[in-house]
């Protein structure tokens, strides 16, 4: 399932709409939909420096925490259009190829004497980096690499230069990292700690195992959540099939390629075609014909259309509170903990995926941010009142953008309140009560199980 949102959205993942608008005109169309310009964003190619709002608070705050949850970086195709030939990508780390970091050089290196690290369960039998002259099936490429290792310089010159949050002399009970047993997501979680960290010392990397990709650890097991992630499947299938264009779409690049439409439907060809894009492959061609930009225009088109739906029809909201809470949860407490002065775990990274990252951003509310793009990186920072130290706020950034104010639980606050940023307290009664009004419910137990009327 690969899901987009739609609305007109700046490089920082925000609608540029004011949320201070008075008079909406009813009756405008929806804004047009570009998508090529969509899947430049996904794309998410290095190049110019990124400007971001982390760690911008009023002078007499104090930082004390930060957890940072990223979708892991550009990858090879998980999925390949049968009787075409792959996309011809080097999935090895070369410096002086583009897009290149400073850094990249001394990452490989430092990569390959991992000996020291901690790793839960099948991680340690993982590569640290990708090596393979053409990539394997959803491995990360160079550019995944370089796109986190922005990321850790962008966090590390804001959280470590500016806020002092981790010493030189930093022990690995200050960190908590995780990361599911993916290749392309540990790969990922390395190359930004090793740009963020004061001094990357492989003794102290204790990288923990989770095998779901909703971070639900130990409180899985949830009926009504699988419920109405099949109603949200079967609204996608509904919106496919009224689609004629698309569908004729399909039928002329099954011919192209010579196998039942079908077949290739079930081959997502848009996971494969955005690799061609996102690298500047042309499209793959057969003797009959080739595919081109047309074809990945509508397929890119549709998703972005449902999307929309999506956001109307609310079946994946009711499906991403239930999803999330195990993470948010997790979040909440270790953050009440830092609060009442604890100084463990005061940077956090969670490696996921794009079905991680967008079920996080539905549930808090955040319905003008756009699809998880590559590299993606949700941040939550937790700060102390200098003037009040026994008071807490939280300020919430998705790819640099802060959207603490576009959260269900605090939209409303920053009207009454001249700090930029939420009262803990707020997250802590979202996520230990709110989240589960909308089931009629009191817990996440319950909501699990209680069927809507």
């Amino acid at each position: 399932v690969h899901l987009i949102p739609v609305n007109p959205i700046r490089e920082d993942g925000l609608n540029p709409k004011s949320r201070k608008r008075i008079m909406p005109d009813l009756l405008t169309e929806p804004p047009a939909i570009d998508p090529v310009y969509e899947a430049h964003i996904y794309c998410n190619i290095p190049t110019i420096a990124e400007r971001s709002m982390e760690g911008h608070a009023p002078h007499y705050f104090k930082l004390v925490s930060v957890q940072v949850l990223i979708r892991h970086g550009d990858r090879y195709p998980l999925y390949a259009i049968p009787k075409t030939k792959r996309p011809d990508i080097d999935c090895t780390l070369v410096p002086n190829r583009k897009p290149s970091h400073p850094q990249l050089e001394a990452f490989i290196k430092h990569m390959s004497k991992g000996s020291a690290a901690q790793m839960d369960g099948t991680l340690g039998s993982l590569p640290r980096y990708p090596s393979h002259s053409l990539c394997e099936m959803g491995e990360l490429t160079q550019t995944g690499i370089v796109q986190h290792l922005r990321n850790g310089q962008l966090l590390r010159e804001i959280y470590i230069n500016k806020h002092k949050l981790l010493q030189s002399d930093w022990t690995a009970k200050q960190l908590y990292l995780e990361t599911t047993g993916k290749s392309r997501t540990l790969q990922s979680a390395l190359a930004l700690l090793y740009t963020f960290l004061p001094d990357f010392d492989w003794k102290k990397i204790n990288m923990r195992h989770q095998w779901s990709t909703i971070f639900c650890s130990g409180s899985c097991d949830c009926p009504m959540r699988n419920h109405y992630l099949e109603e949200e499947q079967r609204r996608q299938y509904s919106l496919r099939v009224k689609n004629n264009n698309l569908e004729k779409i399909y039928v002329d690049m099954a011919k192209i390629v010579g196998i039942p439409t079908r077949q290739l439907r079930a081959s997502n060809p848009i996971d494969s075609l955005l690799c061609y894009f996102c690298h500047n492959v042309s499209f793959p061609c057969t003797n009959t014909g080739c595919i081109g930009m047309e074809h990945f225009k509508v397929i890119k088109r549709h998703q972005l259309e449902d999307e929309r739906e999506r956001q109307e029809k609310k079946l994946y909201f009711l499906y991403a509170l239930l999803a999330t809470h195990p993470l948010l949860n997790q979040t909440v407490n270790r953050l009440q903990r830092i609060a009442e002065g604890k100084k463990e775990e005061v940077f956090v990274l969670y490696s996921a995926h794009d079905v991680t990252l967008s079920p996080v951003l539905s549930a808090l509310g955040i319905t003008e941010a756009r699809f998880p793009r590559f590299a993606a990186r949700l941040v939550f920072e937790l700060w102390q009142d200098g003037k009040r130290p026994k008071e807490h706020f939280i300020r919430i950034l998705y790819n640099g953008a802060d959207v603490t104010f576009q959260t269900s639980f605090c939209k409303d606050y920053y009207k009454r309140s001249s700090k930029p940023m939420c009262p803990l307290e707020k997250f802590v009664n979202f996520v230990r009560r709110d989240m589960f009004l909308v089931f009629n419910s009191t817990s996440y137990y319950d909501a699990c199980r209680r069927r809507p009327l």
